[in-house]
C-alpha cells in the first residue's frame, strides 16, 4: 500500500514525523480523510483527535487547532498544541476539564470567560479522549 510522510509540528517542535497510509483530522468545515496522492488543499483544523492510520495500527494525536497542509506525498499539520497520548498528563486533564466545566456552570454565556472556559473544556475532553482509546 502506499504512504506518505506525515509531520506534526508545535512551536515547541516535532511531536510526531513518520509513513502512513492515511489521515484523518478535523478541520474547521468538517471531518478530513487523506490518502497519499491527495490534491494539494490548507485548511484550520478544530480541536480533535488526529488520526494516522498504518495497516492495522492507528496512532492518535490530540490537536488544538492549528492548520493542515496536504500535498501529494506529505502531510503537514502546523497545530498550536498536539501530544501524543502517552504525553498526556491524564490527571492534569482531568482537573482542567473539572475547573472548566466550573467556570461554564458558574459564568454568563456572553462573557469572555464562558467561551474561554468552553474551549478549555474541549481541549481537556480531547486529550482524555485520546489517552482512552
Amino acid at each position: 500500500m502506499q504512504t506518505m510522510t506525515v509531520s506534526v509540528v508545535t512551536p515547541d517542535g516535532t511531536v510526531y514525523e513518520g509513513e502512513v497510509e492515511m489521515v484523518s483530522a478535523r478541520a474547521q468545515s468538517g471531518e478530513l480523510g487523506i490518502l497519499p496522492r491527495h490534491i494539494p488543499l490548507v485548511a484550520p483544523l478544530d480541536i480533535g483527535a488526529v488520526r494516522l492510520k498504518n495497516g492495522s495500527n492507528v496512532q492518535l494525536v490530540a490537536v488544538s487547532g492549528g492548520f493542515i497542509e496536504v500535498r501529494p506525498d506529505k502531510v503537514t499539520i502546523l497545530a498550536e498544541a498536539a501530544e501524543l497520548p502517552s504525553d498526556i498528563d491524564v490527571a492534569r486533564a482531568r482537573a482542567a476539564k473539572e475547573r472548566a466545566e466550573r467556570r461554564i456552570s458558574e459564568a454568563r454565556q456572553d462573557e469572555i470567560d464562558f467561551k474561554r472556559a468552553q474551549l478549555a473544556l474541549r481541549r481537556a475532553v480531547n486529550r482524555l479522549g485520546v489517552t482512552e482509546k
